[in-house]
């Protein structure tokens, strides 16, 4: 039985499928992704999108959705589902749907009358190309399948709607056509493993709805392009294989590369691998070398999220290589010791946080990687970024003479807490901020280790007397024994005391400034008042600012977003400096902890984390549907409790 499994009742019932995406990747920036139901929510979602560097850089749905028909007797049943205005759904075919299921890839069981057809469909990896196979299972007459193309030719975070632009003209190639709607965009290529008819009946479809983009305040209505409709005859037991592509291909290959394909995909038949499969989704395979799609549907590469992210990725299951070219990659986007908000386009090298926790994902690499060697390889990258923070860089980011950063300037949020409202941040935290000296000390103490290792003398000379200062200062700037836990910044004479989860990076990281019985109480104050079963909120509930749910339109997302919003990422420096501290008297409450995150693999996005989960109880799921660091985070914590399991 599979691990992941929907029946007919949870399936036909359109407030419970619509709710539940899936998502495919290839590593090439393309994704695929709709619901339960097949009925496309977000205007992200689609049946083939592509990254189109020659273009904008951005990602572009070509195929929204190709709607099946099955034909007996000169009866059709249409299985597809599009949203009308009016909470008018427009066919029904969620209605035929019997079972939805997840072992490798997602396959889709439909019963109609005595006829049963099933489906399944992936992405090709490297390649702008998805495959579906369809094979009629059971039938008791002639039967034909029909199939109609929804073409949208847009970058996903826009809308297209009819128009006279639009280039209806097709050609045929082998057992399909193709064609291109605007100027600059790539052929689609469509196409089946066997001989079809293809008959033009050029329209566009009005008006589809997509309730996502609704609740979210955004513009949620689209005209559809469909040039007309495949029709091919199909035998009890036989396959039919659709693709679709930027390139054509030899439609005789189709099930040899199906077969060669579904070889290299982790089985989905465990909470484990089912993250293990998400975890390579992520991989992202750039022009300027790998790298980490932070989330889909609407992210690219965010740095800091990539350091944070990576152990768990890559690192669980060994995997060195990709991690250092990764890790290479970020790193020469170095400027000024800084590092971009956003990687690829244009952005503000405003992460105050993102160069300190490069030095984590270095960190990491311990295990594997010599000392000297991880000294040659990053040692010039870690100077860089520690001389401009030392001397000062952009953004008044610089080293006070009590050791510590000082990283502020009004109207920028220079921390992970970035959310902005009407171009305002909605947390600034300026000053001293507690994270980002915890990760100084942290990367000041473990640079010095790899120096000494090296015998880099000059290097040593230079920064040796900054780690007890940084101590001390750390020490006096965050801590008050009647708080019993840190400050989250310092800000002149303003001390701000709001419970969040920044402080637990000073209990988890490999160098810290506190002492056994003060991580104690820090780890206790977070475990009190942030954990959830799906990771640490971000602002204690019993603050005056804490919001527990984060819908509505932007603002009041983004209003939300730190002010009480659950982080999953966060759950491993918890569990890290959790089971450090309580050994294996804690192993118990961290499993009870960590079950929580199974419950979410057939949630939002089946068999992945989502971005982040409200504050308050049920804790739904909210933002991006698949997210890396939340991933990593977890499978980096999951990882921790194993080995402590192994070693007590």
């Amino acid at each position: 039985m599979s691990y992941l499994k929907f029946d007919k009742e949870e399936l036909v019932n359109l407030e419970y499928s619509l709710q539940r995406e899936f998502l495919r990747t290839n590593r090439s920036g393309a994704y695929s992704s709709t619901t339960l139901a097949g009925c496309n929510t977000r205007k992200y979602h689609g049946m083939l999108i592509v990254q189109l560097n020659e273009l904008d850089g951005g990602k572009h749905v070509l195929l929204s959705s190709l709607d099946e028909t099955i034909i007996q007797h000169d009866a059709q049943f249409n299985l597809g589902i599009h949203k009308y205005p009016g909470e008018f759904y427009e066919p029904k075919g969620h209605k035929y749907i019997r079972n939805f299921e997840i072992d490798t890839i997602p396959k889709v069981t439909y019963r109609v009358g005595g006829v049963i057809l099933t489906k399944t469909r992936m992405l090709v990896e490297h390649e702008n190309q998805v495959i579906v196979k369809y094979t009629l299972e059971e039938a008791s007459s002639p039967t034909i399948l029909r199939f109609k193309p929804f073409l949208a030719f847009r970058n996903v975070h826009q809308l297209t709607h009819a128009n006279m632009v639009a280039n209806g003209k097709y050609s045929k190639i082998n057992n399909g056509i193709k064609m291109c709607l605007y100027e600059e965009y790539p052929e689609l290529h469509m196409q089946f493993s066997k001989d079809v008819d293809f008959v033009p009946v050029p329209d566009w479809s009005r008006n589809i709805e997509y309730m996502k983009e609704q609740s979210r305040g955004y513009e949620y209505q689209e005209d559809l392009y469909v040039p007309g409709y495949f029709e091919l005859p199909i035998k009890k037991g036989e396959s039919v294989f659709f693709t679709a592509s930027t390139e054509g291909c030899d439609p005789a290959t189709l099930k040899k590369q199906y077969a060669t394909e579904i070889s290299r995909r982790i089985p989905r038949d465990s909470f484990i691998n089912c993250l293990l499969n998400s975890a390579q989704q992520f991989i992202w395979e750039r022009k300027d070398g790998k790298d980490i799609i932070a989330g889909f549907p609407w992210y690219e590469s965010i740095p800091r999220q990539t350091f944070l992210a990576l152990p768990g990725l890559l690192l669980t299951q060994s995997e060195v290589s990709t991690y250092e070219e990764i890790l290479k990659t970020n790193l020469n986007r170095l400027k000024d010791g800084l590092l971009p908000k956003y990687a690829g386009t244009p952005s503000d090298y405003d992460s105050a946080d993102a160069p300190l926790f490069a030095f984590y994902a270095i960190q990491e690499l311990k295990p594997f990687v010599d000392n000297k060697e991880l000294w040659k390889s990053y040692g010039p990258a870690m100077k860089e970024i520690m001389n401009n923070y030392k001397k000062g860089t952009r953004f008044n980011i610089h080293m006070e003479p009590n050791g510590l950063i000082h990283a502020k300037q009004n109207g920028v949020a220079l921390t992970w807490m970035d959310a902005y409202i009407d171009g305002k941040p909605v947390t600034q935290r300026g000053g001293f901020t507690v994270e980002i000296n915890a990760a100084w000390y942290n990367a000041v103490c473990f640079a010095l280790e790899l120096a000494e290792s090296a015998k880099d003398k000059t290097f040593i000379s230079q920064w040796s007397y900054l780690p007890e200062l940084i101590a001390q200062s750390f020490l006096d700037t965050f801590w008050r024994d009647e708080k019993g836990y840190l400050a989250d910044y310092v800000d002149g004479d303003y001390v701000d005391w709001s419970v969040r989860p920044n402080m637990i990076f000073a209990t988890s990281l490999e160098y810290s400034p506190l002492t056994r019985e003060q991580k104690k109480l820090i780890i206790s104050t977070v475990r009190n008042e942030l954990l959830t079963p799906k990771g640490l909120r971000s602002l204690a509930p019993k603050d005056y600012h804490y919001k527990g749910s984060c819908v509505g339109n932007s603002s009041k997302r983004s209003a939300a977003a730190h002010m009480g919003s659950v982080y999953p990422f966060l759950i491993y420096p918890f569990v890290k400096a959790y089971l450090d501290i309580h050994k294996a008297g804690g192993l118990s409450f961290v499993k009870q902890v960590m079950a929580g995150f199974e419950e979410e693999m057939s949630e939002h996005c089946v068999g992945t984390l989502s971005e982040v989960y409200e504050g308050n109880p049920p804790h739904t799921a909210r933002g991006a549907i698949s997210q890396a660091w939340s991933v990593g985070g977890v499978l980096s914590a999951t990882s921790v409790l194993e080995k402590f399991g192994e070693s007590k």
